[in-house]
């Protein structure tokens, strides 16, 4: 198999095309990075042996395949329910194409290679591939209007189907080197340019994600005329007249579309936390191809809006589920939490392009709490069930229809286990960074790569058992000595800062400090925008160890966020930690931990794959036998990581923990606090 490396395409308009501008900051391929560790390359090689092929399974079963078959010979009636059901071929296209890269599999590609036929077959000559329209185009789906792209701005989705078609056919392009679909999506592509545009069809895409597509055509073949549409839908947003300015309503203003004001003055994350995700994802790209400063100014703005008022403890955003949306600043119920596993994707690939911007480690604390926290927990560890939604707290007598408390194998909107699919190969690509003589250290994961370094290789093995352990080696071995700056990140939480803005932080600060030793000797260094940079000229078999402070932390939230003050979370190294009925008799509502209270680790290599848990004896809430009493009694509680939850069956789960009990009201049957009764 042919492997296309995702980096040179990274350089190709620059060298072929006379681009100027770019990402300041370069990041290293996936497939240039050999993980080798416990906790990644498991979940990674699950996705490849058990999600993928599930995924697939479920396409055809589901009637996906068939509508591409149907359209080609336009005949028959569209047979699943949502008009943008195509992208979940994409998707799983696109995961796929990645995996195998990393692991090659010759019928996986020969399948893959059947399904590229089917949705060639399916595209009409002039570039138009979406099969509610075409299997039918006199009886197209109800919403995707008697003609091509009329409801685009709110309800048929051509458009995002568009950008995940580009975005697998760049993924399959790369990883086996055939043009197949490529070819498909750039017909497609030239059609979605000579219709969109200044003099043009005016229409903001409702679903974002096809100006992320566009630009990595771009950066393929170097075609301006990608690159400009792109920016055009960026710019085309906040001019729609048909919205009601004045009105609060998110569907009625436009803002449920990111579409209520143009993104050069939007200050505040809003609306369809997927949506959202994907468009400040898009800005990030056009501002570095473009240097238009009005981006970089919104999506800074924006981004700190996020961190600062709107995002859950383990990293989920979107707390609202009516319209899977951004609530108010400081909304962040956790009893109806939404926190959609499609977002926390889209705000990976959000965080990561602010960080090749940048430079700046505070927008990788935030996409590793995101990875290893509120995105896993979508996908369960048999690698076939999911979560549309994370929920913060399942308690036995409290329902609601947000809440999943058992995982689902597959949903009749299945953007979320179809997007896990794409996301979880591509993680090797957000360990390392390059710009210049420096190497950007990301993500803590046993791994090998070789880089290059003013144009010689460098080889790095990093050692370790994260994220149970924050003992770090990193074995760096050039092809000769070579002086370049190494820059390790140094995770917020490893320094007392629970998240990068006062939203949350812990409640009491620890006196150890990350140390970092050179060839056995306490190394100096600088701290560099949360980076430790280790200037020396390297040798072959140079050894750098870091040791990062593990200890138990208790989070405490803003009094701004109303649902937490008077509780605490608990976090060890990237991890939130969660209680769950299967550990702690049936029941985890009941559980206070008091200000005093301090935890003992456990790893347990039979539970849940392996995990670290934590333990402590805490007052756990009794109910008398007779029904009229509550007393509290001292139990051995544990608490496993919140993204291992729900995988022995349904019950209780709760993040947030009250401290104490201040008031009880048994007409809702609840202790304040969170404790619920039975």
């Amino acid at each position: 198999m042919k492997k296309i490396f995702v980096s040179i395409s990274l350089l190709a308009a620059t060298v072929l095309y006379g681009q100027k501008k770019d990402y300041p900051i370069q990041g290293v391929n996936f497939t240039q990075v050999k993980l080798t560790d416990n906790f990644w390359l498991p979940k990674i090689k699950v996705n490849h042996q058990v999600t993928i092929p599930a995924s697939f399974e479920r396409c055809e079963s589901t009637g996906r395949v068939k509508n591409f078959e149907m359209a080609a010979t336009k005949t028959g009636k569209f047979c699943t329910i949502f008009p943008f059901d195509d992208t979940d071929i994409y998707k799983t296209i696109e995961g796929a194409s990645f995996s195998l890269s990393l692991f090659p599999d010759k019928k996986m590609e020969t399948y893959i290679d059947t399904l590229i036929t089917k949705i060639g077959k399916a595209q009409e000559p002039d570039g138009y591939l979406y099969t509610p329209r075409t299997i039918d185009p006199k009886n197209p789906h109800a919403w995707s209007g008697l003609k091509r792209w009329e409801k685009e701005r709110d309800n048929s989705h051509e458009l995002y189907n568009a950008g995940h078609l580009y975005e697998a056919a760049v993924a399959h392009y790369y990883a086996t080197g055939k043009k197949t679909l490529l070819n498909i999506a750039l017909k497609n592509a030239d059609l979605v340019c000579s219709v969109f545009g200044p003099g043009k069809l005016h229409v903001a895409p409702g679903h974002e994600i096809v100006e992320m597509g566009l630009v990595k055509l771009y950066r393929i073949t170097g075609k301006p005329a990608y690159l400009q549409t792109a920016q055009y839908f960026i710019e085309e947003r906040g001019h729609y007249k048909g919205y009601d300015a004045k009105s609060k309503d998110v569907w009625k203003n436009g803002a449920y579309w990111q579409d209520h004001i143009p993104v050069a003055q939007q200050t505040e994350a809003i609306g369809h936390a997927v949506r959202a995700g994907y468009l400040y994802s898009a800005v990030a790209d056009i501002a570095a191809l473009t240097g238009d400063q009005k981006y970089y100014n919104a999506i800074d703005k924006i981004w700190n809006n996020v961190v600062s008022k709107k995002m859950y403890v383990q990293g989920g955003t979107g707390a609202i589920p009516s319209g899977e949306r951004y609530g108010d600043n400081y909304e962040l119920p956790n009893t109806t939490a939404y926190n959609e596993t499609c977002a926390a994707i889209a705000n990976v690939y959000w965080n990561y392009r602010m960080f090749l911007l940048h430079g700046d480690s505070k927008y990788m604390d935030v996409l590793e709490k995101m990875l290893y926290n509120g995105l896993i927990s979508g996908v369960g560890l048999d690698g076939k069930s999911f979560f549309y939604t994370n929920a913060m707290e399942i308690k036995n007598s409290f329902t609601h229809s947000a809440m999943e408390p058992s995982r689902s194998g597959w949903f009749d909107c299945s953007c979320c286990p179809t997007n896990v699919a794409r996301l979880l190969p591509s993680v090797p690509g957000y360990v390392y960074a390059q710009k210049e003589n420096n190497v950007f250290v990301n993500l803590f994961i046993n791994s090998n790569t070789t880089l290059t370094v003013r144009n010689k290789p460098v080889s790095i093995i990093q050692e370790n058992n994260y994220p149970w352990d924050g003992a770090l080696k990193f074995t760096v071995s050039p092809k000769s000595t070579e002086t370049f700056n190494l820059q390790i990140r140094i995770p917020g939480w490893a320094k007392n800062e629970a998240i990068p803005s006062n939203l949350y932080s812990f409640a009491s600060a620890v006196e150890s400090k990350p140390t970092i030793k050179v060839n056995g000797t306490a190394a100096e260094y600088n701290i560099e925008k949360g980076y430790a940079v280790l200037n020396r000229a390297w040798k072959t078999g140079d050894v750098v160890e870091v040791m990062l402070p593990m200890e138990v932390r208790k989070v405490v939230a803003l009094d701004s966020i109303k649902n937490d003050i008077g509780k605490v979370a608990i976090q060890r190294g990237p991890l939130v930690y969660c209680a769950e009925w299967a550990d702690n008799d049936g029941r985890a509502a009941n559980i206070l931990v008091p200000a005093n209270a301090s935890f003992e680790t456990e790893y347990n290599a039979g539970l849940l794959n392996g995990v670290t848990v934590l333990k402590s004896k805490l007052p756990v809430i009794k109910i008398g036998e007779n029904g009229t009493s509550i007393s509290t009694e001292n139990k051995t509680v544990t608490a496993i990581p919140y993204y291992a939850w729900a995988n022995r069956g349904a019950g209780e789960m709760v993040v947030w923990f009250p401290t104490q009990i201040k008031t009880i009201d048994i007409f809702p049957r609840e202790v304040s606090g969170g404790i619920q009764l039975k």
